[in-house]
């Protein structure tokens, strides 16, 4: 699997919602650049080569889908060249419900990075977030560049996305590395070839000076935000662009944007393993669980084991691809998103290892969004682009892959090798990182809310720790828990907390910790 797809989220509901009247601030701050960005090699743009798309006023229409309203929202393809060609941004919005005075807009980012934010407003926040923050806010969410409806990136077709994701990612010899360097190039040149011009131009620091225009069309001297995942990596990256437009930002499953790509592969590989030790410890106190009932650390073995035979003899799904290593691997790890996966993960573990892999091999196309027709969504196409622009690659080459392997089994004797492997990935990309690994202050920033999960499999703790220190204004707020992200996961410690802060912008007391 692509290791690089750690900054998404699991939910399976997605959601949309409408907005407000179109409109821009006032006075000339609507169209003031940006300051340099540490990390970032894009220049700001001048305040009048930018007024046209501050100025612009979103014409809303019906999306078709019950009480939400549809927008386009334009802007520069290339900042650098303002008066360039433009992207075209898919906006929707759901409006305050009432009753109390409305506080403004409150924009939502799944994660991903390729997440369709309008899919994740429309399936579940426009509807689904506590009923008093939408009593207040107009729910809205724009699709980033590159990614949903905003002018996608596309890549491989169905069949080639299916024998990309089959690759073997433990090569045992020269042959096997051979051929996963050769897939890797591939993609990379689909990317190139399908996508065009866009492709350079889908960086973080891109998709949140977008967010800033979005906040000006909609009439909004703040930008209020709750971003998950990798959503808190550009809700940070916000605060830097605009420190003095930060209203109440909750950064959830935080990314810590001071790591290198290495590190952040590493660091998520070691959160992968926490995330099995919990499901582990769960499973073998049931008599049935399939990787027995001796100990986490035997569990462990007997999945290795089990990745080890699907790498020499994959397992029949009864439809043409069967059940390899990769495949395997990424179905566990599809699980560990969510504590609530756990039981699909023991009956699917119990049906592979007894010879019949279609229900793991389900868990994988759930993970790489792949529709029962073999075609794909845009996720890990986006997924892969974003990341390669926004840090150099991890590695040079096939060789400094494998001299990291060791490095990574010890974070994860389970998942290493696999994911040590998967950070070549960006290796081959035709566009240059644009982003450099850098801390994040945000200084003069209001004050910012930043969560983390004890247990999260794909954004460790102990990035949500570092971010929070980082930030000039940062307020931890620590959830004892499993599962990725903990906003509307079943905690009323944690949804209070947050609710009030963006009901009322006071942050939780440093030190506040829910279960």
């Amino acid at each position: 699997m692509d290791s690089r797809s750690f900054l998404r989220t699991s939910a399976v509901a997605l959601a949309a919602a409408g907005l407000i009247l179109s409109g821009c601030t006032g006075g000339s701050d609507a169209a003031a650049p940006a300051g340099p960005v540490a990390g970032s090699a894009s220049p700001s743009p001048s305040p009048a080569a930018l007024k046209k798309y501050y100025g612009q006023k979103l014409a809303w229409r019906d999306c078709g889908v019950p009480g939400f309203q549809c927008a386009t929202l334009r802007a520069p393809l290339d900042y650098a060249k303002p008066d360039g060609p433009r992207i075209e941004l898919a906006v929707s919005r759901v409006k305050a419900t009432g009753p109390g005075k409305r506080i403004g807009s409150l924009l939502v980012n799944p994660g991903g990075p390729g997440g369709s934010a309008v899919d994740y407003l429309q399936g579940y926040a426009g509807i689904g977030y506590p009923e008093p923050v939408r009593a207040r806010y107009d729910m809205v969410a724009v699709d980033p560049r590159g990614v949903g409806r905003s002018e996608p990136v596309d890549c491989l077709t169905g069949p080639e996305m299916d024998a990309y994701t089959q690759i073997d990612q433990t090569p045992d010899d020269p042959v096997e590395t051979a051929a996963l360097e050769a897939s890797f190039k591939r993609f990379a040149a689909g990317c190139e070839k399908r996508t065009g011009a866009v492709l350079g131009h889908v960086s973080t620091v891109e998709t949140a000076r977008d967010m800033d225009i979005l906040r000006a069309a909609l009439g909004d001297e703040k930008l209020h935000y709750v971003g998950a995942s990798y959503g808190t990596f550009l809700g940070a990256t916000y605060a830097e662009l605009f420190p003095g437009r930060v209203g109440r930002l909750v950064l959830d499953g935080a990314m810590d944007p001071s790591l290198s790509a290495l590190d952040l592969n590493r660091d998520q590989t070691a959160g992968f393993e926490t995330a099995f030790g919990a499901f582990a410890a769960d499973c073998v106190t049931r008599p049935d669980c399939p990787l027995g009932t001796e100990s986490v650390r035997a569990a462990g073995k007997a999945l290795k084991k089990f990745f080890r035979d699907t790498d020499a003899a994959p397992v029949p799904t009864g439809e043409d691809r069967e059940l390899g290593e990769s495949l395997a691997a990424t179905g566990v790890i599809a699980a560990m998103y969510d504590e609530g996966a756990w039981p699909q993960l023991r009956e699917a573990l119990t049906r592979a290892i007894g010879g019949e892999g279609s229900a793991l091999l389900s868990l994988a196309d759930s993970y790489y969004e792949r529709e029962p027709d073999g075609s794909y969504a845009n996720l890990m196409f986006a997924n892969a682009a974003v990341n390669c622009l926004d840090l150099p690659p991890a590695y040079q080459g096939p060789a400094d892959a494998e001299k990291a392997v060791p490095s990574f089994d010890e974070a994860s004797p389970v998942f290493g090798t696999g994911l040590a492997w998967a950070a070549l990935n960006c290796t081959y990309w035709p566009s240059p990182a644009t982003g450099r690994p850098h801390r994040i202050t945000a200084e003069g920033a209001a004050p910012i809310l930043v969560v983390g999960t004890t247990r999260d499999p794909a954004t460790p703790y102990r990035w949500a720790e570092s971010l929070a220190d980082q930030l000039s204004s940062g307020t931890l707020l620590t959830y004892e828990g499993d599962g990725h992200t903990a906003y509307g996961r079943g905690s009323d410690c944690v949804d209070t907390a947050i609710n009030t802060y963006l009901l009322e912008g006071t942050p939780p007391p440093a030190g506040k910790r829910c279960s």
